[in-house]
């Protein structure tokens, strides 16, 4: 049990590692904290700075949210562990450690908790969230909708209450976060993605 809640400990520090930041501070690119929307996530770096940097910004998140849960599974940990560890990577993302506690909105670090849980649990928000970008073209709205529908894919697909529990907590917070978005939705302001 000790090594489990370590396990879980490390699972928020990996997640405090804001991918975004990194990412533009590698490359020479401003910081998106201080440009665009403000928020270090895949979508406005995309805005600010190409497809490269927002890939690789995606690719840092969803990884910071999947490995500490692989971890856990690996270690053959009980459902309790593996889903605090996933609720704390994603924390971690929206609250990190290392740059004083401003973080995303945890949409690809969900991603990669939720892929992490199961595949198809994964692949079912991403088929989601690509689906109402398509016919929406919000980026918001698409992650919206997919946090809105994860816990009850989870509960379809997954036995675990534990699962289920983190995976409604996070999407809970997830929409949270987006309260800002929600309010431009609704008023017509909000930024629609190039597709």
């Amino acid at each position: 049990m000790l090594l489990h809640t370590g396990l879980v400990i490390l699972a928020y520090l990996a997640g405090s590692l804001a991918s975004a930041v990194i990412v533009c501070k590698i490359m020479g690119l401003e910081d998106p904290r201080e440009q665009g929307s403000g928020n270090p996530g895949t979508t406005n770096v995309l805005r600010l700075h190409g497809r490269t940097a927002a890939l690789l910004t995606l690719c840092g998140d969803v990884l910071k949210g999947a490995l500490p849960v692989l971890l856990l599974r690996y270690v053959q940990a009980p459902d309790v562990f593996v889903a605090a560890a996933g609720l704390a990577a994603f924390s971690g993302h929206l609250y990190p450690l290392f740059f004083g506690f401003r973080g995303g909105k945890g949409v690809a670090t969900l991603l990669g908790v939720l892929l992490a849980f199961h595949w198809l649990l994964g692949a079912a928000f991403i088929m989601t969230w690509l689906l109402v970008a398509l016919l929406s073209r919000y980026s918001s709205l698409a992650a919206i909708t997919a946090a809105l529908l994860a816990p009850v894919y989870c509960w379809l697909m997954l036995p675990s209450p534990y699962l289920v529990a983190g995976t409604g907590l996070m999407s809970a917070i997830l929409i949270w976060r987006h309260r800002s978005n929600i309010k431009n939705l609704l008023a017509g302001k909000e930024n629609k993605i190039s597709l």
